[in-house]
């Protein structure tokens, strides 16, 4: 049986996974030449020969949000979620080192003299497919943690959780036109993918200090988190 101690560090790591990963592509973005952070996806700072640090970072917090989803099931127990919410943020984490491990293709003109659209590679398309679950599986699991939450009567979280997946999705579309060449999009899809990024790890990382905070990690059995 995992320990309160045990339980409390790997909620840590899901409280510093998000600041982590943002942090990292904050300053890649701005001091990578050629990339416009507006323009390119987070995924291109993978490419060229400085791309090892947004490959390790893909890593490391997918390892972290891994951490995170052991922890996750423990601390929700018992109570709604604690089965599905762990395993999504699961998802959620193999994805992440998914995309580490496979690189993207160029796209929207980064590296500097590739062209806006070039035609797709295995590694591409695979660390696409790793991809989707971190933009799927929050989103559900977002719905699965406010279902908990309202029936604890948590209004305030019930709402966040709820508010979360509608925000993180209507920017990730945005992202997706633009990183499509959608006109007007083309030149704004990595703000928006930014935008849908921040909101996801801010909620997984205020998720686990609230758990944190609320002694979760203490409790064997008892009612469930509010």
């Amino acid at each position: 049986m995992m320990t309160p101690a045990t339980t409390r560090r790997l909620l840590a790591c899901g409280a510093i996974g998000g600041p982590f990963f943002v942090a990292a592509f904050l300053v890649e973005g701005a001091t990578r030449e050629g990339y416009n952070p507006l323009r390119h996806p987070v995924s291109s700072l993978a490419l060229g020969d400085l791309g090892w640090t947004q490959t390790a970072n893909f890593l490391i917090t997918g390892a972290l949000m891994l951490a995170f989803a052991v922890g996750l099931r423990p601390a929700l127990l018992p109570g709604r979620g604690a089965r599905w919410a762990p395993l999504l943020v699961g998802m959620y984490a193999i994805g992440l080192i998914g995309a580490g491990v496979f690189v993207t293709d160029p796209v929207n003109g980064y590296p500097p003299g590739t062209p806006d659209k070039v035609t797709m590679t295995t590694s591409g398309t695979l660390h696409d497919l790793f991809s989707a679950p971190v933009f799927l599986a929050l989103p559900i699991a977002c719905v699965v943690l406010a279902v908990r939450f309202f029936g604890a009567r948590s209004i305030g979280w019930g709402v966040y959780s709820l508010v979360t997946p509608v925000l993180f999705l209507a920017a990730f579309f945005l992202a997706s036109l633009g990183f499509s060449g959608v006109e007007g999009l083309i030149d704004a899809g990595g703000m928006y993918q930014r935008i849908s990024i921040v909101i996801g790890w801010g909620y997984l990382s205020l998720l686990a200090l609230h758990l944190l905070r609320s002694g979760a990690a203490d409790r064997q059995a008892g009612q469930p988190v509010g």
